[in-house]
């Protein structure tokens, strides 16, 4: 599950392509208050949804049928950013109630309840965020070509053993080394959600790269979707390695 938003020439086709007003080019500032806004989105949906989902007054089609919105304004996004402005907002809305439903099911629904699992996510995803931002910032962490370019090996390998777990499922077997609660599984999930926690810090280099560039306005907006797709895999990724420690207990 790895951004496919931020590519290495995204923001690059904007350097010094023209001298506009500050007002009207991307920044840093006016891509955090953008993230916010966004964040603020999938909170508002998440909240509803989670409660509609705890009242039985929420059908469970709705959950496959908000992901694969979500998808498709990703996609939307993703290959033409202009439209960040209106699709971003309605993506953030769209993924608000698939995480809501989502976390809503697993601590409620499922046979074994796992109080609490669902805020401990939101908090552990948080904290990761204002880590990475910290290390980011401070240059405690360089963002090389060498980091990146191992991250994303990473996250290609990551993608690669979950593709073949899913095809292995689809012919009647389900490898313990992913999905169980094992010790083999656990570390799994701590190398995945390590690997996207350092995805933050290419997310942040983009972003940076964009202001710099002066890339347009709108690019804000995709740069603040850019990073939610990371945090929105983040959240999922420690979402399933505390069910994990939580079926060990």
């Amino acid at each position: 599950m790895a951004n496919p938003v931020f590519t290495g020439d995204t923001f690059t086709r904007y350097e010094h392509a023209y001298d506009t007003p500050r007002s009207a080019v991307m920044t840093v500032n006016g891509t955090v208050g953008k993230t916010f806004a966004l964040l603020a989105v999938l909170s508002a949906t998440a909240i509803w949804s989670w409660n509609a989902t705890l009242n039985d007054q929420m059908q469970m089609m709705v959950l496959p049928a908000a992901a694969i919105g979500a998808l498709v304004l990703a996609l939307i996004t993703t290959f033409k950013p202009t439209a960040a402005p209106w699709s971003a907002p309605v993506y953030a809305a769209l993924e608000g109630v698939v995480l809501g439903m989502f976390s809503c099911f697993i601590e409620h629904k499922l046979g074994r309840k796992y109080p609490g699992i669902a805020i401990q996510a939101v908090a552990l995803t948080g904290g990761t965020l204002f880590c990475m931002l910290f290390a980011y910032t401070t240059g405690l962490i360089k963002v090389t070509e060498k980091l990146k370019a191992g991250i994303i090996a990473a996250i290609g390998a990551v993608l690669l053993v979950k593709v073949v777990a899913f095809l292995l499922v689809l012919v009647g077997y389900q490898d313990p080394f992913l999905w169980a609660s094992s010790p083999a599984g656990i570390v799994f999930s701590v190398v995945v959600v390590a690997i996207a926690a350092f995805s933050l810090l290419i997310d942040f280099d983009f972003i940076d790269k964009g202001a710099r560039s002066e890339a347009p306005k709108y690019m804000e907006w995709y740069g603040a979707f850019g990073l939610m797709v990371t945090l929105v895999w983040l959240y999922l990724e420690i979402l399933r390695l505390l069910l994990k420690l939580q079926d060990r207990r």
